[in-house]
């Protein structure tokens, strides 16, 4: 039986729930467009089934930030999912903070473990610092999911290196997220 994996690129493509913005960047196009190179990555390989919170660019979830978060978790559960993966980009008021963080909701966790390994495949992948796992119980993707869920953020906006190579190498960061998901999986 194939492993479902529910690709949950954040926000929306306009408000509400519109994600972050730097150096002429959006978070909600950035992480569309990795999310959708992930699923195709996923979907080559028989043990995965794929599921994508936005399937479309124009995909609107939700008509406020809870009922955006709250659709994206019951899809997930209703779908059956056996893993939850929740793609951001990061900001920061200091540009040069620079690289790649997840979160869980627990440790010890499957989610943790697996976002561990997300983590090791995008350093691995794009060169990113590695700034680890955290545990965060106050959001709600991650709080709501019957299966194991990790948000990540895949690097900062705010920074133009991450932003630049966000947006110009999308591949390598969906090659990363892959190789960690096969890693964790052990497929």
């Amino acid at each position: 039986m194939a492993i479902k994996i529910y690709i949950d690129q954040g926000h929306n493509p306009l408000n509400p729930n519109a994600g972050a913005e730097g150096n002429g960047f959006r978070e909600q196009d950035i992480v569309y467009r990795i999310g959708t190179d992930l699923a195709d990555l996923l979907r080559a390989n028989d043990e995965f089934e794929v599921r994508l919170s936005r399937p479309t660019p124009d995909t609107q979830i939700g008509s406020s930030n809870s009922t955006s978060l709250r659709l994206r978790v019951e899809d997930a559960n209703a779908w059956g999912a056996d893993y939850f993966i929740s793609l951001h980009t990061n900001a920061s008021s200091i540009p040069s903070a620079t690289g790649s963080e997840a979160f869980a909701f627990s440790r010890p966790s499957a989610a943790f473990s697996l976002g561990e390994d997300l983590l090791e495949g995008l350093n691995a992948a794009t060169g990113l610092r590695n700034r680890g796992m955290k545990v965060r119980t106050n959001l709600y993707v991650l709080r709501r999911t019957r299966m194991p869920s990790v948000l990540v953020e895949l690097g900062f906006i705010t920074n133009p290196e991450d932003a630049n190579l966000m947006v110009n190498r999308p591949d390598l960061f969906a090659q990363g997220l892959y190789q960690g998901i096969l890693a964790y999986t052990g497929v």
